[in-house]
């Protein structure tokens, strides 16, 4: 229930942003002390720790050895669309669009590659599309988690192990935060800056063995950029999975991004981080159940996403505004958490439900999301009172 009294406790950390995301528990400047700062990324201690990047991930995530995994430019936007404009147009794709990066990548292959049998499969926000349309003679396109709409796919079967197309899977707010079915996939994207806290601007591209032998088989009819290529003379450029990147990298993010997974191993690897944001989710969930002003976007519990966690406002003086005043309204208790300096960039996503997103991934303490949630009812109480005086 809102409360009208100023809570004692504050969040140690009140960095819930969805990307970039809080640094790691204890981080400090210090992390970054063995950067390879004015070297070129070429040389080999460099190339030694871009590969590093590339080994830790495989290894904490499960990857299976016969894939490929790269650091891109671009961070997981470039990871998608250097995927999307290298493998798609051998055959017909499905693109599902449940939240708002999605329905860019459907931009993308309708507008921009201009596929002529391309199917956008759409679903509202707070749902999933109806993913029995999805045909394995297809290619597939979709996010594992809905960063903007707090939806996350539940599992994978809607993906035949018999599938002739390939599953393409943007992957940057679930990777190390929830397990991924890698039989079920053919291409993995993901960024620095979500669940491990890393900075912005690298992104990493998985490929399957199926996806790699598409590469070399499929030559798009459509102009390649040079920082989207992956092949030389037909075949797959395996420097690029070695450490040997596209185009220059900050080494000082490379040592970043090295900090975050020796973290990552530090709390129980791939099974510690799921751990961790689970706990922010349930508590959460446990504060929703009491609450009346306030439900999960996402409609089916099985789709609450344990990292982008977004929340609407149901309260009845709420919902009887106009689009307008409830968009103020969202926008002013998400200032207020900001201005008491106890939750920063919580506000939804500008193209979501007006509403509260509270990043839950594995950087984030749950002791600070248990010491948000108290300020979140007092807040909501300060926007009802003023709302409700001006509409007197």
């Amino acid at each position: 229930m809102a409360i009208a009294t100023r809570p004692d406790i504050r969040p140690a950390n009140p960095r819930f942003s969805s990307g970039p995301c809080a640094k790691r528990p204890g981080w400090t400047l210090e992390a970054l002390s063995g950067a390879l700062l004015g070297r070129s990324h070429r040389a080999k201690d460099p190339k030694a720790k871009l590969a590093e990047v590339i080994d830790r991930s495989k290894a904490i995530l499960g990857m299976p050895a016969d894939w490929r995994l790269g650091i891109v430019p671009a961070s997981d936007t470039g990871a998608v669309e250097m995927a999307l404009w290298s493998l798609l147009g051998a055959r017909g794709v499905d693109i599902l669009a449940w939240e708002s990066f999605s329905k860019d990548w459907a931009t993308d292959v309708t507008k921009q590659l201009k596929l002529a049998d391309a199917r956008v499969i759409p679903a509202g926000y707070g749902k999933l599309p109806d993913l029995a349309q999805v045909d394995p003679h297809r290619d597939v396109v979709f996010v594992w988690n809905g960063t903007t709409s707090g939806v996350r796919l539940a599992n994978a079967d809607f993906i035949r192990a018999d599938r002739e197309g390939l599953a393409i899977c943007d992957a940057t707010s679930a990777a190390f935060a929830m397990e991924l079915p890698w039989d079920k996939l053919d291409v993995v994207t993901w960024s620095w800056q979500k669940v491990l806290g890393g900075e912005a601007a690298h992104g990493m591209l998985a490929l399957s063995p199926r996806a790699v032998a598409r590469l070399e088989s499929h030559k798009p009819s459509w102009p390649m950029p040079k920082i989207f290529r992956m092949t030389k003379d037909g075949k797959i450029n395996e420097g690029i999975f070695r450490g040997e990147t596209i185009n220059t990298p900050s080494m000082l993010c490379v040592e970043d991004a090295i900090d975050g997974l020796r973290w990552a191993e530090s709390v129980g690897g791939l099974k510690g981080l799921v751990a961790r944001s689970e706990a922010n989710l349930a508590a959460i969930a446990r504060w929703v159940d009491r609450t009346p002003w306030a439900a999960f976007l996402a409609e089916d519990p099985a789709t609450r996403s344990c990292t982008s966690i977004c929340l609407k406002i149901v309260a009845p003086w709420f919902t009887a505004l106009d689009a307008d005043g409830q968009a103020a309204a969202a926008k002013k208790l998400a200032s207020f958490l900001e201005k008491e300096g106890v939750a920063l960039d919580a506000a939804a996503y500008r193209d979501a439900p007006p509403g509260l997103r509270i990043w839950g991934g594995a950087t984030v303490e749950t002791a600070d999301i248990e010491a948000l949630l108290p300020w979140l009812d007092f807040a909501f109480a300060q926007v009802e009172a003023e709302f409700k005086k001006k509409a007197a």
